[in-house]
């Protein structure tokens, strides 16, 4: 008797600690989710934009072409299926979250994790369109770091809070010096420097592509808003996208607490929004210059 009260209290408390570690719960209306998503996913197709179907009664916002808003919606995405895999190659527990990982590398280094993810995109988005002079972010101190004072072979000497830059290498504007400029901005830089750096969203209606939803801190946690679209009555979904910490594959979110809308979201400003492995209890939102 004895023996098997000790083993129904190991298995209660094994059950427990499960409970408290899945990242979001999900309720009897999300695990019908699958049935109400199925058919707002294309998993034959390989792009955010068409990967995701749009609900009855909404159309996508327009963009122009060659605009940030246009390269992330049209990113392309690995196969259906395709697990969240951290920087070390092992998976991250949880795969239940996720409808879709981009296609962009993981370093080996651990740097790259939710902020960086996003600091890369951007990056990457002005390098292909010829605008690597607005390629600069700041350190957490305040201090602005450009990637072409990098690239001219400018270096900080970080002391403390204190940081001045010196003229210390070759100058050299590669594409292999351009992501070692990023990685002394992923260890540098972080959701506290963007969120006290990029103008803040006030209000909610002027929200699109490439802003993110964002709490800075340590810890902190940052999403990019990925894709919009606006009914008749001008309610507006998206969808978001991360990184995370540890480093992993950057992810397309499902919406674990709405499952008629699954993968888009209603988002609101001050408001708690969940995503698929963190909670958002005052929501704001920033934009990149």
């Amino acid at each position: 008797m004895k023996r098997a009260l000790l083993l129904i209290a190991i298995v209660f408390v094994i059950a427990l600690v499960l409970y408290q570690i899945e990242p979001v719960k999900q309720t009897t209306n999300n695990l019908i989710a699958s049935t109400t998503t199925v058919s707002l996913l294309d998993r034959d197709s390989l792009t955010i934009k068409s990967r995701v179907n749009l609900p009855e009664g909404y159309k996508r916002a327009i963009y122009p072409k060659g605009s940030f808003q246009e390269y992330l919606r049209n990113y392309k995405l690995k196969p259906f299926g395709t697990k969240i895999i951290n920087y070390d190659d092992s998976e991250y527990f949880w795969q239940r979250g996720h409808i879709g990982v981009l296609e962009i590398p993981v370093p080996k280094n651990g740097l790259q994790q939710c902020a960086d993810a996003l600091i890369r995109i951007r990056s990457e988005y002005l390098w292909d369109n010829n605008r690597k002079d607005e390629i600069g972010f700041n350190f957490t101190s305040g201090h602005y770091c450009s990637w072409t004072e990098y690239a001219k072979g400018f270096r900080p000497k970080i002391n403390g809070n204190k940081v001045s830059f010196n003229k210390t290498a070759s100058e050299n504007h590669s594409k292999e010096n351009f992501y070692k400029y990023l990685n002394l901005i992923y260890m540098y830089s972080g959701t506290l420097s963007l969120y006290n750096e990029l103008p803040k969203i006030t209000d909610i209606n002027n929200l699109k592509l490439g802003d993110m939803l964002i709490k800075g801190g340590s810890p902190g946690h940052i999403v990019m808003v990925c894709d919009e679209a606006v009914n008749a009555n001008g309610d507006k979904i998206y969808l978001l996208f991360q990184g995370n910490t540890p480093a992993q594959s950057v992810h397309l979110v499902k919406n674990l607490e709405d499952s008629q809308f699954s993968p888009w979201y209603h988002l609101e400003k001050d408001a708690v929004i969940p995503v698929s492995n963190y909670t958002f209890y005052d929501s704001k939102f920033v934009r990149f210059k």
